[in-house]
C-alpha cells in the first residue's frame, strides 16, 4: 500500500467500529468524502456504495465502490477493505484499494489504513500525483484520523473540530501579516516562522499527531479480506460522473 497512516485513539473498539463503518458517521469526521451513499447489494456480493467529494460550490467528483468488513475476528481485532474507483474527468484517481485495521492496544485501539491508487492523465498524471496530490491526500486522511480521535476521546464532534481548524489557521495568517507588516524584518520572519510551527491547540486537529510510517521496518501485508474482495467483484466498479 503505498500510504500509510495510524492513530492512536482512546476509545471503545464498537464506538469507533461504528463511527467509521456507518456512511454517515464516517462523512463528518473524514475530508474526503462529502457523501457516501450505500448502493443496492447483489445477493451473496459485497457491499456496494457511491461517493462523492465536492470541490466547488457546484461541482462534485463522485465514484464507485465495494467494501466488506470484518468485526469478529479470532485476534481480536476487526479489518475492513474496500476497492473504489471514479470517471469523473476532474477525478485525479482512476482506482484503488485500501484497508482499515482496528487494533485493541493499551487505553485504546491502534486505527491505521494502507491504501494506494492508480493516477489517471498518464505521466503527468503521475508526476502531478507524486508531487502534490498523494502528499495531499496524505495529509488530509493523517488531519480526518486526528478529527475522529477528539471525536471519540473528547467529545468535540467533527463540525466544531473544523471551525475550531479554521479560527486557528485565521488568527495564525492574521498574527503572520501584522508581523510583516509592521515589525522588523528578523522580527517578522520569527512570527511568521512561529505561526508557522508552533503545535496545533489540542482541541485542533492535526495531521502531524498521526503516524505516517509503521513502527515496524516494514509496512504490514494487506489483510487477506483485501484479496477476497477483490475475488468476490466482477472486474473494477462501475463509477458515475456527476456535477451539481
Amino acid at each position: 500500500m503505498g500510504l500509510y497512516i495510524e492513530a492512536h485513539i482512546r476509545t471503545g473498539l464498537d464506538l469507533l467500529w461504528e463511527r467509521t463503518q456507518d456512511p454517515a458517521e464516517h462523512c463528518r469526521w473524514d475530508l474526503r468524502f462529502t457523501e457516501i451513499r450505500p448502493l443496492p447489494r447483489p445477493a451473496g456480493g459485497p457491499a456496494r456504495f457511491r461517493y462523492a467529494t465536492r470541490v466547488a460550490p457546484f461541482v462534485r467528483i463522485t465514484g464507485t465502490g465495494v467494501n466488506a468488513g470484518e468485526r469478529h475476528r479470532p485476534d481480536g481485532t476487526r479489518t475492513s477493505a474496500l476497492r473504489f474507483a471514479s470517471a469523473h474527468p476532474l477525478s485525479p484517481i482512476a482506482e484503488g484499494r485500501g484497508y482499515w485495521r482496528y487494533v485493541p492496544a493499551s487505553g485504546g485501539v491502534r486505527f491505521l489504513t494502507g491504501y494506494d491508487y492508480r493516477p489517471r492523465r498518464g505521466r503527468a498524471g503521475r508526476a502531478a500525483d507524486r508531487l502534490v496530490f498523494r502528499p495531499l491526500m496524505g495529509w488530509a486522511t493523517a488531519w480526518s484520523f486526528d478529527r475522529l480521535r477528539l471525536w471519540c476521546e473528547r467529545g468535540i464532534s467533527p463540525e466544531s473540530a473544523l471551525r475550531r481548524a479554521l479560527a486557528e489557521a485565521a488568527v495564525r495568517a492574521a498574527v503572520a501579516a501584522a508581523a510583516l507588516a509592521a515589525a522588523p524584518p528578523p522580527a517578522a520572519a520569527a512570527v511568521c516562522a512561529a505561526a508557522l510551527l508552533l503545535p496545533p491547540l489540542p482541541a485542533t486537529p492535526a495531521a502531524r499527531r498521526c503516524l505516517r510510517r509503521p513502527p515496524e521496518r516494514t509496512a504490514p501485508a494487506p489483510p487477506a479480506l483485501l484479496g477476497r474482495l477483490e475475488s468476490a467483484a466482477e472486474g473494477p466498479p462501475q463509477s458515475s460522473a456527476a456535477h451539481r
